[in-house]
């Protein structure tokens, strides 16, 4: 008995296996593999059933439940499904006392399967030897209970005959079908994955843009794959079985074969780089080898993987030809495009000092020598933004300060999208170029022995000179200047003494004259002098050319000492005044030489004008300066004085005006001589005199009680305020006169502060330290600025007469005094106005707030004797 149910589970199992084969040839498709599955294991459970263990008529036992409960677990719902109907089908068909248990015996083990298997996958249930034979009693246990519905009689001779075959058959059956089916399975997941690495090695073999080739030991070409038959020396089917030496020059293949052999004992890939020619031309390939685990048909062999780097090995030259082209004898500097420098050469280096290191990071513009304006620079990057090079001279400086010239060239590298990536600069250092140069233009234009400009850069500068004028409207002049007796020098002394002479004179022209003024040598002892920026009009620059000639006259008079001897050689100075372009140079030139010539006739030592009307106007001018010098020295300039009033018309002081008792011409105003006395110097010696006269006049009134509380206001020029001693002068006149500081009052214009405000403030702040007090004299038609009335110390302010003139009846003039006023009171200083000349004007300043008065209408300027003669008995009787 037990036999037979052993067949009929070993047939059961046999079929099982054929199942296995049957899934193997059906795999990838899901649907139809269960079907078949379903199927099979249905027929299976027919077949089981058709030679089973019969104890009675309809009382039937086979090996059903072990294949329907494992094709429930392997197979799932729709495995079993299939299989369980046709199972109970069948069963039903057999009919019989037992078929209501054989076909609970039919959904009980396929219900049990499907819940293993839904455990298991939940990871509740192992599948092992353990498990799956608990589950095999369990499901027999069932089977048993499942045969209680049978009558009574024929369950106890199951019992007694049947129980036991079954529980040790089926038991083991149910144990080795599910291992016999794990395996199965474990094999189709074995070959699925198997299939998927395959394919994803094949799709990364075909993705992966190298030559791949199987070799073996003999160098025979066992497999090619390749992404171009090009990379190859013939086609992949004709290599194919073929040998190394078959298809290679035998020094190439003996490399190979060295190759293969060193790759075959080693258990590391092996590294060779190699160029071979193929159908593409000749390319370089750098190629990785690993040694098969497995002989091929015998023979050991290895896989090949060759990269085309021809691309990679040109770009390689091609950059280490660059590298060495970089490191050459011209400095090269490359930036990012924000110009910050990201590389620079050895050369770069050796002209700017500054080390890689120094500048890596650093903006180009550490480089920059500030010697070119904004505007070079703007018209430098429009042409490097608009044609994408710029190539030029411009000066650096190096790391030790120095500025130097260069030539250099900027190219900009763009990408793909032509948006700029890089810079790239090369500079070379052109200062021994540009000093040929100077020294090549200074041998051209200047003279080799005194260095002054020669006749050719002098015709240049004439004729720019000649243009800028007639544009500005401005004069200027050409002086040509022979030294008086030269001659004699290089007779009696030599030319060599004659020259330093001569070297003299050219540093005395140099001394004295300003900087924008040419001085050119034409030869022998012919010196030319150019003066430009005279001003508009003709009388002024004459008056100029005066002053500077003057001078001249006086620096060249001057003893000359030249190898220890002595030699006095004044000069002949002619001029010519232009402003256009109506003359030549050679006619400018010629009038210049006619006029020195007329100085030589009119005996030597003095300057002559080519225009007869300008030189009437500044011989006027030579005699006036002369007449000034003797008038100061015998005293003939005196003080006047003009009454300073206060709100109720009492006199508070005055003001020190001077005049000038000429012996021929009587009294004359400082519209006669304060211009001349400016222009040549006397203006500070007239100021201090004019200082020491007011003092001694405080010094005396202060005896007088009714004149000791009067002030006096003098005036001082930005020559004396800017004197060097100007301090210890003033305190120099207060002691030798014994005047009171308390009572001198300085005037200044706000003109004078323009020259140096800071030297300005230091000085007025030391006169202010000893009882001086300031006034801002002609306030309002100046400088005005807001800033220097907080900063300088000042005490009054003295509102303009031309702002006064039209008063009351200008709105504008009455708005800007009151506006003077207003100010004046916030920053707590007096106000002054002078040029009050009647009572509706002096109203209209007092209504507005003005306390102070100066004018007509208080006293014209007069003499000292005439202004205590007047204000006297005023005072005495205030």
């Amino acid at each position: 008995m037990i036999l037979e149910l052993v067949k009929n589970v070993t047939l059961l199992i046999t079929l099982c296996w054929m199942h296995g084969m049957l899934m193997r040839c059906l795999e990838g498709r899901k649907l139809l593999g269960d079907i078949s599955a379903g199927v099979l294991f249905g027929l299976v459970c027919i077949m089981g059933m058709a030679m089973p263990l019969t104890l009675a008529d309809g009382l039937i036992f086979d090996g059903r439940t072990v294949v329907l409960s494992m094709a429930a677990f392997f197979g799932g719902p729709l495995v079993a499904v299939i299989a369980g109907g046709i199972a109970a089908l069948f069963r039903w068909w057999l009919g019989g006392i037992g078929v209501m248990p054989g076909v609970l015996n039919v959904l009980m083990p396929i219900l049990m399967g499907l819940l293993y298997r839904h455990l298991h996958r939940r990871g509740w249930l192992p599948f092992n030897v353990l498990a799956l034979l608990i589950f095999a009693v369990l499901v027999q246990v069932l089977q048993v209970l499942n045969l209680t519905l049978l009558p009574a009689e024929r369950f106890a001779h199951f019992l007694q005959v049947g129980l036991l075959p079954v529980v040790t058959v089926l038991l083991p059956s149910t144990l080795i079908m599910g291992l016999l089916l794990r395996d199965i399975e474990q094999q189709k997941i074995a070959r699925e994955a198997l299939r998927q690495s395959e394919a994803q090695l094949r799709a990364i073999t075909e993705a992966v843009p190298d030559l791949s080739l199987v070799l073996d030991e003999d160098g025979r070409y066992l497999k090619i794959k390749t992404p171009d038959n090009d990379l190859l020396l013939a086609g992949s089917e004709e290599l194919l079985g073929k040998r190394l030496d078959e298809v290679l020059p035998a020094s190439q293949a003996d490399l190979f074969m060295q190759f293969i052999q060193r790759t075959l004992g080693s258990d590391t890939p092996q590294s060779i780089e190699y160029g071979m020619q193929t159908q593409a031309g000749h390319r370089t390939f750098e190629a990785r080898a690993r040694r098969l685990d497995a002989p091929i048909e015998g023979k050991r062999a290895v896989v090949l993987m060759a990269r085309d780097i021809t691309e990679r090995v040109t770009l390689e030259l091609d950059r280490r030809i660059a590298a060495i082209a970089f490191e050459s004898q011209q400095g090269m500097l490359i930036t990012d495009a924000q110009t910050r420098i990201v590389k620079a050469n050895q050369a770069f280096s050796k002209i700017t000092g500054y080390s890689e290191e120094e500048v890596l990071g650093q903006p180009t513009r550490m480089l920059g020598s500030g010697r070119q304006g904004p505007e070079f620079y703007q018209e430098l990057w429009q042409t490097l933004t608009e044609t994408g090079e710029w190539q030029g001279e411009i000066w650096n400086r190096r790391k030790n300060g120095e500025v130097f010239p260069e030539w250099l060239t900027i190219s900009a590298v763009r990408d793909e999208q032509e948006r700029v990536t890089n810079y790239v600069a090369s500079l070379t250092d052109i200062s021994e170029r540009k000093s040929a140069e100077q020294k090549i233009q200074h041998l051209a234009f200047y003279d080799p022995l005194t260095g002054l400009p020669n006749r050719r850069l002098l015709r240049d500068r004439l004729q720019q000179a000649m243009i800028l004028c007639s544009r500005k409207g401005q004069h200027a002049a050409l002086i040509f200047m022979d030294l008086d007796d030269f001659k004699n020098v290089n007779d009696l002394h030599g030319h060599q003494v004659g020259d330093e002479l001569l070297c003299q004179v050219a540093d005395r022209l140099k001394t004295t004259l300003r900087e924008l003024d040419t001085v050119a040598r034409l030869g022998g002892d012919e010196f030319v002098i150019l003066l430009e920026g005279l001003g508009p009009y003709a009388e002024e620059a004459g008056a100029q050319v005066e002053h500077i000639g003057s001078k001249l006259l006086q620096a060249l008079r001057e003893p000359y000492l030249v190898n220890d001897q002595r030699f006095n050689n004044s000069a002949s100075l002619g001029v010519v005044l232009f402003n256009d372009e109506q003359h030549t140079v050679d006619e400018l030139m010629q009038h210049a030489d006619l006029s020195m010539y007329n100085s030589k006739a009119a005996g030597k030592n003095t300057l002559s004008f080519y225009d007869p009307q300008m030189q009437a106007v500044v011989s006027m001018r030579l005699r006036l300066e002369e007449d000034i010098r003797r008038g100061l020295a015998e005293g003939e300039f005196i003080l006047y004085l003009q009454a300073q009033a206060g709100a109720n018309g009492a006199l508070e002081g005055a003001e020190a005006l001077v005049r000038w008792q000429h012996p021929q011409r009587g009294l004359l105003g400082p519209g006669n001589f304060i211009e001349i006395a400016e222009r040549c110097g006397l203006i500070e010696q007239m100021d201090l005199l004019t200082l020491r006269q007011g003092c001694e006049l405080l010094a005396r009134w202060a005896g007088l009680p009714q004149m000791a509380s009067l002030s006096l206001a003098v005036n001082i020029s930005a020559r004396l305020l800017y004197k060097d001693d100007f301090v210890d002068l003033i305190q120099q006149i207060l002691v030798d006169t014994q005047a009171s500081p308390l009572r001198l009052k300085l005037e200044i214009t706000e003109s004078l502060l323009l020259n140096d405000k800071d030297k300005a403030v230091l000085r007025m702040q030391a006169l202010r330290a000893m009882g001086i007090r300031f006034s801002i004299d002609d306030f309002g038609t100046g400088y005005s600025s807001m800033a220097y009335l907080q900063q300088l110390p000042l005490d009054q302010l003295k509102i303009d007469q031309s702002f006064v003139r039209d008063l009351p009846a200008s709105t504008s003039s009455l708005a800007i005094v009151r506006a003077i006023l207003a100010m004046a009171q916030s920053l707590e200083l007096e106000v002054i106005a002078e040029g009050v000349e009647d009572q509706v004007q002096r109203q209209a300043l007092y209504d507005s707030g003005c306390k102070h008065f100066q004018g007509y209408l208080f006293g014209r300027p007069m003499a000292i004797e005439a202004f205590e003669y007047v204000w006297l008995p005023v005072a005495e009787s205030s």
